[in-house]
């Protein structure tokens, strides 16, 4: 499986035209309108606590992206994500949003994750991936609210890495920051199927990771406010709405635009070909060749040259 990653990237809530939550470009929209130029259908996929609101609205309108969303939804930034928040257009149906509250674990997380997911391959049967791995969704997070281990949201990364689809892979959010380190190296390792010690090596940041130096995390004893029941409310209502699209959407055949590398090289080269032109047809000026202006000719400096033939037509 053909794999990218860019633990950098992942800012969600860039508009079109404003910034949000700490982002102010949309490198995931910029990134999915490129795989478009060759792929039919791009799926987006975010574990962040918060709702991709800005990939979200980018493509509402369309069928060739579904975006899955896993978030917190209520008293909470961005306030979007509304389970019944579907689509629009062309797009009804394509925006699966899965709204949770406080206390997500491991265990419920994966119940709503796999089968949606399950479902979305089947029916959608997407190109290419773009999944985003905010860490804000685990447990300890000073802005978050859900409880997930390590494991727990790496297991959405190992899923997805599974079907065997091209995946680029994106950071996001994340406000403990030992805890971001922890998360996006593990998910690395599951990215590249290599075991991690759970003992940190000594580095330059060790005492960050105090008081016990281990790579995993272990949940807090808090309560999961996610029922069984509400989880699966949700659920059914997910599959259902997933079982009424007509299947994957097709795409007619079309020259593929040129990426924006190509664009800036044709565009240079275009620019020297002009300015080789313009010196070309310079060349020779004014040596008393065939091309040059002869209309001056008979001119002097001071003038005089141009009385002398005014005076000669007086007298003709």
């Amino acid at each position: 499986c053909d794999v990218a990653v860019n633990w950098s990237g992942g800012l969600h809530h860039a508009k079109k035209s404003e910034a949000s939550g700490f982002c102010y470009i949309n490198d995931i929209v910029l990134a999915i309108l490129e795989l478009l130029k060759v792929h039919a259908r791009v799926l987006y996929i975010d574990i962040d606590v918060h709702h991709g609101d800005g990939v979200e609205e980018a493509f509402y309108c369309t069928d060739r992206v579904m975006t899955f969303s896993l978030h917190k939804y209520g008293d909470f930034f961005p306030g979007t994500g509304h389970i019944k928040d579907t689509g629009a257009k062309e797009g009804t149906g394509y925006s699966v949003n899965v709204p949770l509250t406080s206390g997500m674990t491991d265990d419920a997380y994966e119940k709503i994750f796999k089968p949606v997911m399950d479902k979305i391959m089947e029916v959608f049967r997407p190109g290419a991936i773009v999944l985003q791995c905010g860490a804000d969704s685990l447990t300890g997070d000073r802005l978050g609210c859900f409880n997930l281990s390590l494991k727990g949201h790496a297991e959405c990364v190992r899923y997805t890495k599974s079907f065997g689809v091209p995946t680029l892979v994106l950071g996001g959010g994340g406000y403990t920051i030992r805890n971001v380190a922890r998360c996006w190296a593990y998910e690395t390792s599951v990215l590249l199927d290599t075991k991690l010690p759970d003992e940190i090596p000594y580095n330059d940041y060790y005492e960050y990771y105090a008081p016990d130096f281990k790579l995993h995390l272990t949940p807090e004893q808090r309560e999961n406010l996610n029922t069984e029941a509400s989880m699966e409310s949700v659920r059914i209502d997910l599959l259902t709405q997933l079982s009424g699209l007509r299947g994957a959407p097709s795409v007619g055949m079309g020259e593929v635009p040129p990426d924006f590398e190509t664009i800036r090289e044709s565009t240079r080269e275009n620019d020297e070909r002009t300015e080789a032109r313009e010196v070309r047809d310079g060349d020779g000026e004014n040596d008393g060749g065939s091309g040059d202006d002869v209309r001056g000719r008979g001119r002097t400096k001071d003038g005089k040259g141009e009385r002398k033939d005014h005076e000669a037509e007086l007298a003709g």
